[in-house]
């Protein structure tokens, strides 16, 4: 997601270089729920609490969507939807300029919802303001600029026929966004599907509400007709029924893979929908014995601790060559304690609060099992002794591949280290998972490189570098890490039915 050399610290250092000073105590100015451009109370009357992670308390009380909100937004994107409404008399071109007002509204705004984005969520303010609200802008505009090139072909027929493809909007989509990165995925999911002229109903993260619920404002103002975009907070309930809503034509979900099966199987019933997942990962981070060590510690290091280790790519488990096994392991340890762990607001942070205290207690039990199960831990390993939701940067060694740690995803700051010999070796042990979203390979040498990249499977692989994703690279897994990609000219074709017209040439009379 970002640049670099030395990853970390030139990462937190021109993120506080460039954010401004935060709103600590941001004004929450919505927090209901919001269809047809219109704000509205939930039909149960039931409101949830949204919570700080680094002080543990109440942010605001959201109204909770329930299955009849569901309906009641379903309706007003079906509306939006037919023909010759506003959106779909819309020239493409007018489409691309209301996304570009959007972002426009996002820029102006992105000191608030930064810190609206840090409160909720946990992270870094710097980190917040400089990298998030960054590519979520970059994201729009980059979809913006597709509105109007998403086009079809001409094609040769035979006999006396002229064929051609008209690419078409699917129709009603359900997106449901993840907790780790809330304004981000917004505008992963919004970007493809506005651009090729669908109609919306978005679930954010009942952890995280807050930013998408401003975005559906900034919506408004930006000038999109009523229906257009919808979103509706609440808990799990209302996703799965998205999910399997007759009047739903396509579902995207960013999350865990265990969700991501419910999904695909609640799609399939009623109509057959479109789906997308973006799902978990364990991603293979391969270093090899003639690879730069300060640059591969250091990226590593970033590779797996950014975002709180709240990354489904995260570098989560590093092989490193027998040569220099041990040397990468007490540079890995040494530069864990060094990581600063605090108040996400203070510039000089460079981890934050875990999003919940189930996941920190779900992570902290992971920890345990590492220690009963034989792992080395050089680092780490407790809840830090503060307010909030914070666990102390891990680091295990010694670490097999048959240990729970190695297995499932842990989704929390805690690097496993395993040791390799061989090509061959690491490339059985790092595709022996469920899972393929990404891997990364550290070496000078080309050749090994490309011998890797043939052999591993997943959806992206870097070289020397870690988390380098934009609007114009795909993302997405190869088994369980999912269906479909997100982002790039790809994404696009997750949004478009594709219609052959084959028109008979007569020939004109003489």
């Amino acid at each position: 997601m970002l640049l670099g050399v030395k990853f970390a610290n030139l990462i937190m250092r021109a993120a506080c270089s460039k954010a401004p000073k935060p709103e600590r105590c941001p004004e929450i100015k919505h927090t209901g729920i919001f269809i047809n451009n219109e704000w509205k109370n939930s039909t149960s009357g039931e409101k949830f609490d949204t919570i700080n992670p680094a002080t543990e308390d109440t942010i605001a009380s959201i109204e909770k969507g329930g299955t009849e909100d569901i309906d009641l937004a379903v309706n007003a994107a079906q509306e939006a939807f037919q023909l010759g409404s506003p959106w779909r008399r819309m020239d493409a071109s007018d489409r691309g300029r209301l996304m570009n007002r959007l972002a426009d509204l996002i820029e102006r705004d992105s000191l608030y919802l930064a810190s609206l984005e840090t409160i909720d969520n946990g992270k870094p303010f710097a980190i917040s303001y400089a990298v998030d609200l960054q590519l979520t802008i970059k994201n729009l505009r980059y979809f913006a600029g597709w509105a109007d090139k998403n086009q079809g072909k001409t094609i040769a027929a035979d006999g006396d026929f002229f064929c051609y493809t008209r690419h078409e909007p699917v129709g009603v989509c359900g997106q449901i966004i993840p907790w780790n990165f809330p304004i981000l995925m917004l505008a992963w999911k919004l970007g493809p599907a506005l651009a090729t002229g669908n109609t919306i109903i978005l679930k954010p993260a009942e952890q995280t509400p807050l930013t998408a619920l401003y975005v559906a404002q900034l919506i408004k103002e930006a000038g999109f007709p009523p229906g257009v975009v919808n979103i509706v907070p609440g808990y799990g309930d209302i996703g799965a029924h998205l999910a399997k809503h007759p009047g739903i034509d396509k579902v995207a979900f960013t999350g865990s893979t265990a969700v991501g099966k419910q999904i695909q199987a609640s799609a399939g019933a009623g109509n057959l929908k479109r789906v997308t997942l973006e799902l978990g990962g364990k991603s293979p981070n391969i270093v090899l014995e003639d690879a730069d060590m300060e640059h591969a510690v250091e990226t590593s290091h970033f590779g797996l601790f950014f975002n709180m280790g709240q990354c489904c790519c995260a570098a989560s488990r590093t092989y490193v060559q027998d040569k220099i096994y041990d040397e990468f392991v007490n540079r890995s340890a040494k530069r864990a304690k060094k990581r600063k762990l605090g108040d996400p607001f203070d510039e000089q942070t460079e981890q934050g609060p875990q999003i919940s205290a189930k996941q920190m207690e779900k992570i902290l039990e992971l920890i345990k099992s590492g220690e009963k199960e034989g792992a080395k831990m050089l680092t780490g390993g407790k809840r830090a002794s503060q307010p909030g939701y914070f666990v102390e940067p891990t680091v295990f060694a010694n670490v097999k591949d048959d240990m729970t740690i190695a297995k499932e995803e842990i989704f929390g700051p805690v690097q496993q280290i395993l040791r390799f010999s061989d090509l061959e070796e690491v490339i059985e042990r790092a595709n022996d998972s469920s899972y393929g979203l990404a891997a990364s390979i550290f070496t000078k040498d080309l050749d090994k490189a490309n011998f890797l990249i043939n052999a591993l499977r997943a959806g992206t692989v870097w070289i020397n570098t870690y988390n380098i994703l934009g609007a114009h690279t795909p993302f997405g897994g190869y088994k369980n890490s999912g269906k479909g990609r997100e982002n790039s000219e790809y994404a696009l074709t997750n949004y478009t039915e594709i219609k052959s017209v084959i028109v008979k040439v007569t020939e004109k009379n003489s």
